[in-house]
């Protein structure tokens, strides 16, 4: 039987593994010039991100577009 391998670069990546990476690579500061939310621009945490994109369908999806630009750059990291 073959296995058939996803085309999906969020296939099997957890919204808290896309926010702890964004969170390393950008900080707040920058996630919230980047994306205008407010649990990135008031007292941000990655568990407040995390309570808020998990509720909210159309924030959740802008950062998941962002993690998407972002994987080449953080695939070349050390």
């Amino acid at each position: 039987m073959e296995k058939k391998i996803s085309n999906d670069p969020l296939h099997g990546v957890t919204l808290k593994k896309i926010m702890e990476d964004l969170e390393a690579f950008y900080g707040f500061d920058t996630l919230g010039e980047l994306i205008k939310i407010k649990c990135f621009n008031d007292n941000p945490s990655v568990k407040s991100s995390l309570t808020f994109l998990r509720k909210t369908d159309w924030a959740r999806k802008k950062v998941e577009e962002l993690y998407i630009r972002t994987l080449p750059k953080l695939k070349n990291l050390p």
